[in-house]
Formats: C-alpha cells, structure tokens, sequence
C-alpha cells in the first residue's frame, strides 16, 4: 500500500485551476502567465513532480516566445526550446533506465508512447545542430499535449480511463527457448562453449533486458510513471513492486511447458549428455536432473544475482500452480495432460507435478542463504525450507491425492 505523500496544490481543484488556465484557450498569454506563476510558487516551497517541472520551463519559453515576436533572434529561444525538451525527455527516461544493461532511450519512450520525434529532437540538439525555431515551437506543443493526457488528466481525474496505453510487452518465452537451445548445444559438448559464449552471453543480456522493459510495463499498468518526488518515502516499496511484477511475468515464462520442465516426460533424450527420462528427478536429494539443472542453472543463477528476489518469487510461483488447480486455466492444462489408462481411470500428470516440485527444492537448497534484500530483517523477501515444504505437503498430501483420484481434477 502506497504511503501519502506529499504534493504543491491545497486541492484537486486548485491543480484543475493551473491546467485551465495552461490549456483553455492557447492564445491566452495572461492565464499562462498565472499558471507560471502559481507553479512557480509551489517550487518555491516544496520539490515538484517532474511533469510539473517540465510544464514551468515549456510555459515559460512559450510565454516568453509569444512576447518577442518579431524578434530580430530567436537564438536564445531556441536554446530554451531545446533546453526544456532535453529535460522533459532525460526526465522520463532516466528513471526507467533500470537493470544491469543499459537500453535505449527510443525503446522506453516507445513504451511510454512518447513521440519519438521528441527523442529524435533531443538527440539533434545535444549532438548536432540546434533545431530551427519552427521545429522547436511544434515540439513544444506536442510536449504539452502529452503532459495534459499523460499527467494533468490522470492527476485530476484517477478514476477516469488512463488515456496511456503502453506498447504490448514482448514475449519473452522465445528467448528462453532460445537460450535452452544454444545450452543444449553447450551442455551435449563441453568443447563448443568457448564458441557459443558471445552467443549465451547475448541472450542473457537480452532476457535482463526483458525484465527492465517489464518493470516499464509494470509502472503503466498500474496507472503511474512515478511522477511523485520522493518526499514519502515509499520510492523502495514502489521500486519492489515494479521489480516483483516483472519477475512473476519472467517466473511464468519459465514455467510454461518446454521451460524448467521439459514437454516429453517418458521417452529418452539424445539432447542431455547421457540418456534419461527428461523430468526425471534425483531419488537422493529431490532435484531435477544435473542433465535439466546444466541447462537451467546458469540462467537462474545470473538473474539471482541482479534480482535477489527471483528465487523467492518463483518457488511462490510453483507453488501457488500446485495449489491453483480449480482455476480454469489450469484446468484446461490439466486436461491436456490427462491421459485415459486401459481401466479408463483419469490419471494426473504426476510427473510434471514432480518435476516442478523438485524446482523448489533446488531453488531452496541453492539460494535460501542468499535471497536476503538490504532490508534483511524483512523475513518476507527471505527464501525459507519450511515454508515451502509445508506448503507442498499441504498440497500434495494424501487428502489432495484422493480428491484427484475421485473426480480427476486437481
């Protein structure tokens, strides 16, 4: 739950008033000139938003533009143009450059529906040559156009349809399954590794880059481009809410079918460096095959150390798919996996069940040291044995065994 927070206007209404006064008429210089100043007056005694600081610098130049027409120079509007435009793009951005691999700017503008001809411009004017003064008058409209619907609007008005749509998040299952294949390859012959280290080494960066884009995709379905300072105090608990989205969206990814547990569960892999049944699980210590964990390991392991919260996540994750069976999604899975014996009993995927329950005694046994945040008191982001173990046995104790064999649902 987000803590209050503190913010420049008495009321909604008097943050209405500033926007009337910006966007009711456009050739009404004395009603911009009293919202530069109101806001202007909030900055005085308190750290605005950075909308809110992008509006005063945008205003300011078009007030000041509007009153020097006929001006013999435009030079130092156009650097207030530029000024103010690099400012509102760097501010977006910047705090949405999350993760261990930098992206571009283009990238989380496009999922921020950001006119990419903005980021274009303020690439032109700090690189190249200062944009003409038409060019830079245009920007600044369509940069108060995007501030009005992307702020203003859901500022005023929380409850009304949020007008930003984020650009679909891209699957990242076709990466994993890409990574899978190049590990294969590796884990079948030791002597190639050296060879396909670029290559693995791509794809990991790509998947770390994936989540960053998730944690993007987080922050704007959830309404908010954290336009709050961080005066409240809750930037830590916001920034773990958006981290945790991401990987529950990575932990999903992983189990669909052909991630952690491979599709065919009875027939002999020519793929894994010696033959064995794919979800085949060590009757010594409750995990998965060194032949899965060769291939799956690296990758957990890489991500555990950017995204300490990944293991704890995941073992939720798997645990929460044994105990989710009504849902009607796992349903249908589970009808899938339903196969009819010469008797006509429906019986249970078990092994897809085992397999996955294994996962979480790795997860365990690998990470429950070390998946503690920098809060380490806080005993929720710890990794404990005992609560998973308790909720898998919970889950597949014998009252859960009899009610599947009574009616085939799990």
């Amino acid at each position: 739950m987000r803590l209050p927070r503190r913010v420049p206007w008495a009321s909604i209404a008097e943050l209405d008033q500033v926007c009337a006064w910006i966007y009711t008429d456009e050739n009404d210089l004395d009603a911009k000139t009293l919202a530069i100043n109101r806001i202007s007056a909030w900055k005085a005694i308190t750290t605005l938003p950075h909308a809110l600081e992008s509006t005063l610098s945008i205003l300011s130049v078009i007030v000041q533009d509007s009153s020097e027409q006929g001006s013999s120079s435009y030079l130092h509007i156009r650097q207030s143009y530029a000024s103010a435009i690099i400012r509102l793009v760097n501010g977006l951005v910047d705090p949405l450059q999350v993760g261990a691999y930098a992206r571009s700017i283009a990238s989380i503008a496009t999922q921020l529906n950001l006119p990419a001809w903005l980021v274009e411009l303020r690439h032109a004017a700090t690189h190249e040559d200062l944009p003409s003064i038409e060019v830079l008058r245009e920007a600044a409209r369509d940069a108060m156009a995007w501030l009005l619907n992307n702020y203003f609007i859901p500022a005023i008005n929380p409850t009304a349809p949020q007008p930003l749509q984020a650009s679909p998040l891209r699957p990242v299952l076709p990466l994993l399954m890409q990574y899978k294949t190049l590990l294969k390859i590796t884990t079948r012959d030791a002597s190639l590794r050296s060879e396909y280290r670029p290559e693995i080494t791509k794809i990991l960066r790509d998947i770390e880059r994936w989540i960053a884009e998730a944690k993007v995709a987080a922050d704007i379905s959830a309404a908010t481009l954290d336009w709050d300072t961080s005066e409240s105090g809750d930037d830590a608990d916001d920034t773990d809410g958006r981290e945790r989205w991401a990987l529950e969206r990575f932990s999903d990814a992983l189990l669909e079918k052909g991630g952690l547990v491979p599709v065919s569960k009875n027939t002999i892999s020519s793929d894994l460096p010696y033959s064995t049944r794919k979800r085949a699980v060590s009757a010594a210590s409750f995990c998965p095959s060194s032949g899965i964990t060769s291939i799956w390991s690296p990758l957990l392991n890489h991500i555990q150390v950017i995204h300490p919260a990944l293991s704890s996540i995941l073992v939720s994750k798997i645990i929460s798919s044994l105990f989710n069976t009504d849902d009607e999604d796992h349903v249908a899975e589970e009808e899938e996996n339903i196969a009819l014996d010469s008797g006509g009993d429906a019986k249970r995927d078990l092994s897809y069940e085992m397999c996955v329950a294994s996962w979480v005694n790795w997860l365990v046994s690998t990470f429950g040291n070390d998946n503690v945040t920098e809060n380490g008191d806080n005993e929720e982001k710890k990794l404990k044995r005992e609560n998973a173990v308790v909720a898998l046995v919970t889950n597949l104790g014998p009252t859960k065994t009899k009610a599947v064999a009574g009616d085939g649902k799990a």
